[in-house]
């Protein structure tokens, strides 16, 4: 095909693609819609451990610390990793279970905290509300226990909870649940906020927090 064609097939294309969207063409845009390959991996193949490591091993694909453990073992946990990153009075959401919380030591709840409070902390814990482990990709929906958007993004530093029963597999499974949810302001976590300029200098903490420890829950206890 010459390079005439190709750019003529290409425009065609791409003028039919945008026809469809305005439903200008003869084939109605919900047609299309159905037309398009849906050959994807939409469930789980994995079972529920595999499923986890597949979640562990992307997390710390992304410089996320990991750290598994079990309800009755959270406390101690949450209190190891604070700690152990030299921090020592965390923000936690408003509505955060209290049972999470290691006596000892200092949380303060979000009670609309100023921008400025949100800044000046050492760190904040939340929950989520599920977790894709193809992509390590955490979702939080703002709901109980979870904080609004900028308690989980002013703070240069995040400790997730997630529970084992919270991770899918796969990205439509994250998409359904979502859907089942209901609306509700979502922000998605791929790792610690980065990103790069023109140069292709990484910088992280530009745009949430620069660190993120996700504790990983098991709901028996």
């Amino acid at each position: 095909m010459s390079d005439q064609s190709s750019s003529a097939a290409a425009r065609s294309l791409i003028l039919g693609r945008i026809g469809d969207i305005l439903g200008r063409r003869t084939v109605g845009a919900a047609e299309a819609h159905a037309a398009i390959p849906r050959d994807y991996t939409s469930a789980a193949s994995l079972d529920r451990e595999a499923c986890l490591e597949l979640l562990t091993d992307r997390l710390r694909h992304y410089q996320v610390d990991v750290h598994r453990c079990d309800a009755a073992t959270l406390p101690r946990t949450i209190a190891a990793v604070v700690t152990g990153r030299g921090k020592g009075r965390m923000l936690v959401p408003a509505d955060l279970d209290p049972a999470w919380l290691p006596s000892g030591m200092a949380f303060v709840r979000d009670d609309r905290l100023t921008f400025s409070d949100l800044d000046q902390s050492e760190g904040v814990l939340t929950g989520c509300s599920f977790a894709v482990a193809s992509t390590g990709t955490i979702v939080l929906r703002h709901a109980a226990g979870e904080g609004r958007r900028a308690l989980t993004l002013i703070p240069d530093y995040h400790v997730c909870v997630i529970f084992a029963d919270q991770v899918v597999q796969t990205v439509p499974e994250a998409i359904r649940s979502l859907a089942a949810a209901g609306p509700r302001l979502v922000t998605t976590i791929s790792g610690p906020s980065a990103t790069a300029d023109i140069e292709m200098t990484r910088v992280r903490g530009v745009h949430g927090p620069r660190t993120l420890d996700v504790i990983l829950v098991s709901r028996a206890s």
